[in-house]
């Protein structure tokens, strides 16, 4: 599979399938990545080698970018570094821990909450089954009150 194609505006069914085509498409890359190095390496190889797996297979893969920090007014708080951000869209959160945490959860869900992205990826290299877990935050439920 070579990259994606972000789908038409307006279009809730294809943007779904575009997100899902993406979480396959790292899950898988994770899975091979864990396969080849197993767990007991810094979490900064694994950044690095799901960036590089990932961007031979065409997709657009950023590492360590800064993202805006709102609050609910528009004003910008400042700035915020995730692990890997895929296609502009999905957040990808990566530890190298013998098991994850509700902390590592909570924060996936404050750089979703914060970015005003919608979906994301918790993924765990550092156990000897690797965990990946898919989070998305309602845009219509976290504007609610």
């Amino acid at each position: 599979m070579m990259g994606f194609f972000l789908p038409q505006k307006g279009s809730k069914m294809a943007q779904k399938d575009y997100i899902f085509q993406m979480c396959d498409q790292v899950r898988e890359c994770s899975f091979a990545l864990h396969r080849f190095l197993r767990h007991g390496h810094k979490e900064k190889i694994y950044e690095n080698g799901l960036a590089n797996r990932l961007r031979r297979q065409g997709v657009e893969v950023e590492q360590q970018p800064s993202l805006s920090v709102f609050d609910e007014d528009g004003t910008l708080l400042g700035d915020l570094d995730v692990d890997l951000l895929v296609a502009g869209e999905l957040i990808i959160e990566l530890k190298a821990v013998k098991t994850l945490l509700n902390e590592h959860i909570a924060q996936l869900l404050g750089y979703l909450r914060a970015s005003r992205k919608e979906h994301g990826l918790l993924i765990n290299f550092g156990s000897p089954i690797l965990q990946i877990k898919k989070y998305a935050l309602s845009r219509d439920l976290d504007s609610q009150p």
